[in-house]
C-alpha cells in the first residue's frame, strides 16, 4: 500500500467497512444476529463501540449500560457525544440501564473505567454473559485470555479453564490490550515468528484521546509534552509478554522478552506514534525486515470476519511517515502503519509505527475480538444457554 492510498478517511474508511459487512454472513450457520450490550457506553471507547455496531452483519446493539446519573435516560439523553456524525438511530433511544447482570442482550462489551470495571465485569460473567472487555483490570489474569486475533487466536484455549476455576457457567472474560501495546504488538509478532526477539526498547507519542473526555487539561496539553501517563510503561513492559507467549493448557508462559518503554502525551488527537529499536535473535538486512512486515498476512478464516484486514501491517517508504494526520486511518484504522525501518546503532533495527488507539487500541479491538468468539462457537444466543454446553477450546 502506497502512503498516498493509507489514507485518513474516516468517514471512507467506514463506508468501505460498511459494504464489505453486508456481505459477511453470519458464522456457524447462525439464523439471527448476536445481541450485543455495552458497559460504560456513554465513554469515549464506548461511543466508538456504538458507531461500530451500527450495520454490523453479526452484531446488533440491543443494551446500553453506564452509571447511575445516566440510568433511566434514553441513550441520547444521557451521552454527550463525541464523534463525528450524528448517534446511530438504532441507539438513540434505547434507555441507559445501570450496572446490574440483568441486561437483554448475549455477550457484552465493556468500555468501563477501571475503578469500576473488575467487580462490574465479574459479575456479568457469573451471571452467564460472555463479557469482551476492553479495561485494564483482568488483563493480566492468569486465566483470562488478553487477546489480539492476529498474534494470539490460539489463547482462547484457556476459556473453559477459566470458566471451570470460577464458576462462570457460560460466561467468561476475554481482554483487549492496551492502547499502545496494541499497535506494538501487531508489528513485534511478524519479526518474533520470522527472527526472533531478544529485547525491545520504545518510546512513545501517544495522543490525547487515549486520556478519554474531557482527557487532558487543554493548560496542560497544548504546545507541550507530558512525559508521564499514569500506568503505562507498566502495561506496555507486561503485556506484549503475555501476547507472545504461550497457553499451555494450565497458564499463561511469557515471552521473556527485555522490555523497556518511555510514553508521552502529545497534543495530537487521534493515533499513537512509537519509536522503537529492537533486537533479533537470528541476523537480517533490512530488506528481509521491511518485507517481514510488508507480507504478514492473516489466514483466510481470520480475514473474513467483518472488522480483520488480510495485511494487518502496512509499511509505508517515505522518510516522513507514518504520520496521525496522513496515516491514523489505514486498513479501517485496524492496521498498524510502519516507516523509517533502519539500522540501529545500539540493538540491531529502529523504526516507527502508528496506530489508530479509539479503533486497533481500544473499541475496534475489542469488536474484532467478539467477532472472533463468534466464529469459534464462544457466543451464544442467551435463551438457549440453559441447553448448550459450555464451548470447547479451538486452537488456533
Amino acid at each position: 500500500m502506497s502512503a498516498h492510498s493509507s489514507g485518513n478517511g474516516d468517514k471512507t474508511g467506514m463506508a468501505q467497512q460498511t459494504a464489505q459487512q453486508s456481505e459477511s454472513p453470519l458464522p456457524g450457520g447462525a439464523a439471527k444476529k448476536w445481541r450485543a450490550g455495552v458497559l460504560g457506553a456513554t465513554g469515549l471507547v464506548g461511543q466508538r463501540l456504538v458507531k461500530l455496531l451500527a450495520n454490523h452483519p453479526w452484531f446488533e446493539l440491543a443494551e446500553v449500560a453506564a452509571s447511575e446519573r445516566s440510568s433511566g435516560k434514553s441513550y441520547s439523553e444521557a451521552v454527550r457525544w463525541h464523534l463525528d456524525g450524528p448517534i446511530p438511530e438504532s441507539a438513540r433511544s434505547l434507555v441507559v440501564k445501570s450496572l446490574d447482570p440483568s441486561l437483554d442482550c448475549d455477550f457484552v462489551f465493556s468500555a468501563l473505567d477501571s475503578s469500576v470495571a473488575g467487580g462490574a465485569e465479574e459479575d456479568f460473567a457469573r451471571a452467564g454473559y460472555p463479557v469482551v472487555s476492553n479495561s485494564k483490570n483482568h488483563r493480566m489474569d492468569p486465566d483470562v485470555p488478553l487477546l489480539i486475533p492476529e498474534v494470539n487466536a490460539a489463547h482462547l484455549d484457556a476459556i473453559p479453564t477459566q470458566q471451570k476455576n470460577r464458576g462462570y457457567g457460560s460466561g467468561f472474560i476475554v481482554t483487549n490490550p492496551n492502547c499502545s501495546t496494541a499497535g506494538l504488538v501487531l508489528v513485534l509478532k511478524p519479526l518474533a515468528d520470522a527472527f526472533g526477539l531478544e529485547k525491545v526498547f520504545a518510546v512513545t507519542l501517544q495522543a490525547v484521546s487515549g486520556a478519554g473526555y474531557p482527557g487532558v487539561a487543554s493548560m496542560d496539553i497544548h504546545a507541550n509534552v507530558i512525559p508521564f501517563i499514569s500506568g503505562e510503561e507498566e502495561k506496555m513492559e507486561s503485556e506484549p509478554q503475555k501476547l507472545l507467549g504461550k497457553w499451555d493448557g494450565a497458564r499463561f508462559i511469557d515471552a521473556g522478552l527485555g522490555l523497556s518503554a518511555h510514553c508521552n502525551r502529545v497534543p495530537v488527537l487521534e493515533g499513537h506514534i512509537e519509536c522503537i529499536s529492537v533486537s533479533l535473535k537470528k541476523i537480517a538486512c533490512l530488506k528481509e525486515v521491511r518485507e517481514t512486515l510488508r507480507n504478514f498476512e492473516v489466514d483466510a478464516k481470520l480475514a473474513s470476519l467483518p472488522s480483520a484486514i488480510r495485511n494487518p501491517v502496512v509499511v509505508l517508504d517515505e522518510d516522513d511517515r507514518p504520520q496521525p494526520r496522513r496515516d491514523v486511518y489505514a486498513g479501517n484504522g485496524m492496521a498498524a502503519v510502519v516507516g523509517r525501518v533502519r539500522e540501529c546503532p545500539l540493538l540491531d533495527i529502529k523504526l516507527t509505527l502508528l496506530s489508530h488507539n479509539l479503533v486497533r487500541g481500544a473499541a475496534g479491538a475489542a469488536l474484532l475480538n467478539a467477532e472472533l468468539l463468534a466464529a469459534r462457537g464462544f457466543l451464544n444466543h442467551r435463551s438457549t444457554l440453559a441447553e448448550s454446553d459450555i464451548a470447547q477450546p479451538v486452537s488456533q
